[in-house]
């Protein structure tokens, strides 16, 4: 593939958009349903956007090796490396504002630590496998694990009794996991990792389907095939193994990755295709840094719950004060959320001006 295709850039910008738009409402009691995960078995628009993000590293990872065609020893040695550098870019933020910290009872897993840890594997079968034996592995995995969760409780899918749980208590312990639900259980778990690595797998997959294409039309109608075939098979296979996020299941791997590919045809087609490029800017601002736009994101928020507002924190007055009274409850959560994706999209726009790429 000698051309870039922006429609990459776009769909990576708009995953980090809708990345900042679902992790920061006004108020986690006034969100619209589309933009909550759903509470346990389900996918929500929102459930679409970490296995997105997921997708298109696997797509970045492809292209890398054919860009840099680095010898197997230097790529292991590269991706091993940025790896480990995202999952401690994860752990520090969810340390931060480094104060009164008590490692006993600090959160291990979270969203950075399992791209990390799934980059890590995904790169490690790609070094040593080719394309075949590769579907073969993602194969396993996902019947693999089923299996394994299916005969390791018996109420294999539940929040309480389900494997994933039992194994992530067993290795980290409770006071290290997400208590989010009430109980101890972290949905960026250890056990529940392993099957995420087929989702760069499958972005992987289809960046070998982009640099091998004959034509941009033929490589769009082959996504829209395999997108559309993928969300079949996800959906009939959620009646046996349920569709689920928490638990990152088979099931939702492959429905999600549907999602993924069909978004992805959409987009080849209207930029690449059609050579509708001039909206695009913005989005493509958003996905030059999406590592560095997610972090920031993330300390600004854990940064201005630190302020005191009156008889509050800094994030809650401003919802309070400021998007509640212009545009209420629903509204003024949803407002405060989209001010945020135009604070964000403000820096990354001035690092794509001034073409300022920080990388891992």
């Amino acid at each position: 593939m000698k051309e870039r295709l922006i429609s990459l850039d776009v769909f990576r910008g708009m995953t980090i958009m809708l990345m900042i738009l679902v992790n920061n409402p006004g108020s986690w009691q006034y969100v619209y349903p589309p933009l909550e995960h759903a509470s346990w078995h389900g996918c929500t628009p929102t459930d679409l956007v970490f296995p997105f993000f997921m997708f298109i590293i696997g797509v970045s990872l492809g292209f890398s090796i054919q860009k840099f065609n680095l010898p197997d020893g230097a790529f292991l040695k590269k991706a091993i490396k940025r790896g480990l550098i995202i999952m401690l870019i994860g752990y520090l933020m969810r340390l931060f504002p480094f104060m009164d910290i008590d490692f006993s009872t600090a959160r291990i897993m979270g969203v950075l630590q399992r791209i990390g840890l799934a980059y890590i594997f995904a790169a490690i079968f790609i070094n040593y496998f080719k394309k075949a034996q590769l579907i073969w592995i993602s194969v396993i995995i996902l019947l693999g694990y089923w299996v394994l969760l299916y005969f390791g409780s018996n109420q294999p899918y539940s929040l309480e009794n389900s494997l994933v749980r039992k194994f992530d208590l067993a290795i980290l312990g409770a006071d290290k996991l997400w208590h989010g639900k009430g109980i101890a259980f972290d949905p960026e778990g250890l056990l529940s990792t392993i099957p995420s690595i087929v989702t760069i797998l499958i972005g992987y997959f289809t960046s070998l389907e982009i640099i091998h294409k004959k034509s941009l039309k033929s490589l769009v109608k082959r996504l829209l095939i395999g997108g559309a075939m993928a969300i079949s098979l996800g959906w009939i296979w959620g009646y046996f193994f349920p569709i689920n996020k928490s638990i990152w299941t088979s099931s939702y791997v492959v429905y999600t990755a549907g999602f993924a590919l069909i978004i992805l045809a959409i987009l080849l087609h209207i930029i690449d295709v059609l050579d509708y490029k001039k909206w695009t800017k913005i989005f493509v601002a958003f996905g030059t840094n999406p590592l560095f736009i997610f972090v920031l994101s993330g300390i600004w928020t854990k940064t201005i719950l630190k302020i005191q507002w009156g008889d509050t924190n800094g994030y809650t007055g401003l919802f309070k004060n400021v998007f509640q009274p212009i545009a209420g409850n629903m509204n003024g959560s949803l407002l405060f959320a989209i001010a945020h994706i135009i604070l964000f999209g403000t820096i990354a726009w001035i690092l794509y001006k001034k073409k300022i790429i920080i990388k891992v």
